[in-house]
């Protein structure tokens, strides 16, 4: 279920998430010194030695003022070592007076306007089934999961953080310590504002699962060389699809990968391939194709285009999607149980078609 934050959080407090006033007497130490919660998350922050760079960058990103303002904001604050652990170069060059406007991107990606301590947030994630969409102040959308009892945040990039110090209450909001970088929408997904050629030939396809995929194969065809779609590939096996996906077409198919189907709840899987269960993995496996050739270009264009925001249509099984486009330019695909995920990989052209990969199994109702 995918709720505002405000929502979300009244939701949670109503259920009995401790309040935040609560947990302020209780503040963790970071980066080897108090944390107060009389005071704001950028005077707390320059005193912690594990956030030296994040300061750095604050400064540099001129967002010193904003965050010592009233908000409130949730802060996901990477420590030095996860700003040292991107590649070599990165940060120096994020602050360079020139790149300020992708600095400003990479930052908004950590904040969040709201006070959402880790009981709200896993409140959130229990009521989503076990994930939750959450939009930061940047139009990044993270997954947020529970995992071994932490508290995981996926980024659009498809890289992972975990808080490893949750509810440093501040005056105007909450600190969560976190081990990664939070990244926007990669070069892939943002590329997808750029048409591609319907001409193209194998070698402009992107690689998918380690494998080069050939324009001039068909879904099926290709489909079996990614080492990233073997559930996938067993899955239109199993459900007697392989005829139909070898045809003519045009088909776009929205093709999840192994870790997506893996995050599905335990056993669903090994379900769906029974026998008996052909009918409710044809249902799932056709809530993925759409009739005709949908670049990401047109769907981005599509979606823009839309008073709303979404580009809403329909799969061959009568599934009802609905494609949004990120600030960052990354595109998501909703489903009917508005679960957002995102394309990782967009335009890889068939013979018969084009896939875009994502990285969340679509579900009907």
């Amino acid at each position: 279920m995918r709720l505002s934050l405000h929502a979300a959080l009244m939701t949670a407090t109503i259920l009995g998430a401790a309040p935040a006033f609560a947990q302020m007497a209780d503040n963790p130490m970071v980066g080897g010194a108090e944390m107060s919660a009389d005071q704001t998350i950028v005077e707390n922050a320059v005193n912690s030695e594990d956030h030296t760079t994040l300061v750095a960058a604050l400064q540099a990103g001129q967002l010193v003022d904003w965050l010592q303002s009233e908000g409130p904001f949730t802060v996901f604050a990477p420590v030095n070592a996860a700003f040292d652990a991107l590649p070599e170069g990165t940060v120096d060059e994020l602050l360079m007076p020139e790149n300020a406007e992708a600095l400003h991107e990479v930052l908004t990606c950590h904040v969040v306007d709201a006070s959402a301590m880790s009981g709200a947030i896993a409140q959130m994630i229990a009521d989503g089934d076990g994930v939750h969409m959450l939009e930061t102040l940047g139009g990044c959308m993270l997954e947020v999961r529970a995992t071994d009892d932490m508290i995981t945040l996926t980024d659009e990039a498809g890289g992972t953080a975990t808080v490893t110090i949750a509810d440093v209450v501040q005056s105007n909001g909450v600190i969560h310590v976190i081990d990664a970088v939070l990244l926007p929408g990669d070069d892939a997904a943002m590329e997808a504002d750029m048409p591609m050629d319907a001409d193209m030939d194998a070698g402009d396809n992107p690689m998918v699962g380690g494998a080069a995929m050939s324009a001039q194969m068909n879904i099926v065809e290709n489909a079996v060389n990614s080492a990233d779609h073997t559930t996938l590939v067993a899955a239109v096996q199993a459900a007697g699809l392989v005829e139909t996906l070898e045809g003519d077409g045009p088909f776009t198919v929205f093709a999840p990968t192994n870790a997506a189907f893996d995050a599905l709840p335990e056993g669903t899987v090994e379900t769906l391939l029974m026998e008996e269960n052909r009918e409710a993995l044809t249902r799932i496996l056709t809530s993925h194709v759409v009739a005709g050739n949908i670049s990401a270009a047109e769907l981005t264009a599509l979606a823009r285009a839309a008073p709303d925001g979404f580009h809403h249509f329909d799969a061959i099984s009568g599934a009802a999607l609905s494609a949004q486009v990120r600030p960052s330019g990354a595109v998501y695909i909703f489903d009917e149980s508005e679960q957002a995920y995102r394309v990782s990989i967009a335009d890889v052209n068939q013979s018969n078609g084009v896939i875009h990969v994502v990285d969340g199994v679509l579900l009907p109702r």
